[in-house]
């Protein structure tokens, strides 16, 4: 993520760029419990495994796993309980039909501090198949060739 004016990156889920098509992203805000903001201001907190549940009109945050703050005093938080995503109805709304699609579902993308509130970008993605991420990958490391071969020919 680039830093923007007001933004810290904090997690990337880098395998969900390699494992999914992304079709849509959303901005969602957590509901954090005591010292958790403190741990992920630290940037002790990890989105290899996580992903997103919607149950009774609401999105949920399963498995991001959030290093206990060293010197909490007041209760301990579970590093990998369940947090919800704070969005509008409509985004709600909109992230419901679409994950009932077969093939389709909600991801996270990144983790980032905006304006002093924790946020998560997370994504309606489609997943790629065995042969998709080797098209992928090709891709890739064509477009990387061709922009070594233009700077050698700047330089010359």
């Amino acid at each position: 993520m680039a830093r923007q004016k007001g933004i810290i990156p904090i997690s990337a889920n880098r395998k969900a760029l390699h494992d999914y098509f992304i079709l849509d992203t959303f901005e969602a805000g957590l509901e954090l419990l005591g010292s958790e903001i403190k741990s992920i201001r630290l940037k002790e907190v990890t989105l290899d495994a996580t992903y997103v549940r919607l149950e009774n009109g609401q999105a949920y945050l399963l498995n991001m796993h959030v290093k206990p703050y060293a010197f909490n005093t007041h209760t301990l938080v579970d590093a990998t309980r369940t947090r919800r995503l704070l969005l509008n109805r409509r985004e709600l709304n909109k992230l419901a039909s679409a994950s009932e699609i077969k093939g389709q579902t909600i991801v996270p993308l990144e983790l980032y501090i905006k304006n002093g509130w924790a946020k998560v970008k997370i994504a309606l993605a489609k997943g790629k198949q065995q042969h998709d991420k080797r098209d992928t990958l090709r891709k890739k490391d064509l477009s990387r060739e061709m922009e070594r071969g233009f700077k050698n020919k700047i330089k010359l």
